[in-house]
């Protein structure tokens, strides 16, 4: 296949372009700019320029392509409500460009997040006024093209993706650890976060690709559930830094906007996944990971 890949240049995105030409697939990589078109084009792939906002190139960039993989986001949490507002409408403009076609899109998307009292699994709706709900109006427009004819399919995403070069969670903790001088968890700690590693995210974005069923909830989770104080001590061993208990009443006031997901109990399955596509994670752990060392290096 020929595939768009938003995000090309992106955390995730990256690890999906190589999987993707390993696999024998040729790759259009939405970019910027002019620096991000020459990585990647040295990756392999042919830059395609367009912005999440701007919606003619997103739809001229999909009715190119056999599929769609869409990784972009705009990580602002100062306005996340306006960033899932302009996700929801580029799914929805590459979408126009695939209806009727039986063409694949994947869209990234978050883990469906705590409040239900038990393991998430495929099937479950995010669950309202959580931080799982806040993904959710791109994850339904994504779903709702699967009845316009797309082989639309969602990977919900944990909060922590690691490997080398992430910039997400693991590193806004790392640095919070750093700055407040100790690495902290709320209360026992005994909450818990999903993960999984780049590269096997990046697996699972091109299984589905080539063999999910429209309409599919898939789950990138490798582990189900570490505790937070467990993530809390590895920092605190890399960093050389104390590891202490706060109050989940001062949760703001020490982690600040991450507060409400430090403090997140949101275990996740994978097996439904599993079995749909035969995905089997291979790479680190998130504990094996921060063991290597490559997240405390200065």
């Amino acid at each position: 296949m020929r595939v768009l890949v938003t995000g090309a240049t992106g955390f995730i995105g990256s690890a999906v372009v190589p999987e993707l030409l390993a696999a024998g697939h040729t790759v259009a990589g939405l970019v910027r700019s002019e620096r991000a078109a020459s990585v990647v084009a040295a990756a392999g792939a042919e830059p395609c320029f367009g912005t999440l906002e701007d919606l003619d190139s997103l739809r001229r960039a999909a009715d190119t392509v056999d599929g769609v993989i869409h990784t972009a986001f705009i990580h602002d949490f100062a306005t996340y409500t306006e960033s899932v507002q302009i996700d929801r409408r580029a799914v929805e403009a590459m979408g126009d460009a695939l209806a009727g076609s039986d063409r694949p899109l994947v869209a990234a998307s978050g883990s469906a997040g705590p409040a239900l009292g038990r393991v998430v699994t495929e099937e479950d709706a995010a669950v309202p006024g959580t931080p799982g709900a806040l993904r959710a109006p791109s994850e339904e427009a994504a779903l709702a093209l699967a009845g316009r004819g797309v082989r639309a399919s969602v990977v919900r995403l944990p909060p922590s993706v690691h490997g080398r070069g992430d910039h997400g969670l693991i590193p806004v903790l790392i640095g919070c650890a750093v700055g407040k001088g100790v690495s902290a968890y709320l209360g026992d700690g005994a909450n818990r976060w999903p993960a999984v590693h780049r590269y096997d995210a990046a697996r699972l974005f091109r299984l589905a690709l080539e063999k999910a069923p429209a309409g599919a909830r898939l789950h990138g989770v490798d582990e189900e559930g570490v505790p937070f104080r467990v993530i809390a001590e590895a920092l605190g061993k890399g960093l050389g830094l104390p590891v202490a208990s706060v109050d989940p009443a001062d949760a703001h006031g020490h982690f600040g906007w991450l507060g409400v997901l430090a403090g997140m109990d949101a275990p996740a399955s994978s097996d439904r996944t599993r079995t749909l596509l035969g995905w089997r994670p291979e790479q680190a752990g998130l504990l094996a990971d921060l063991a290597d060392g490559h997240y405390f290096a200065r």
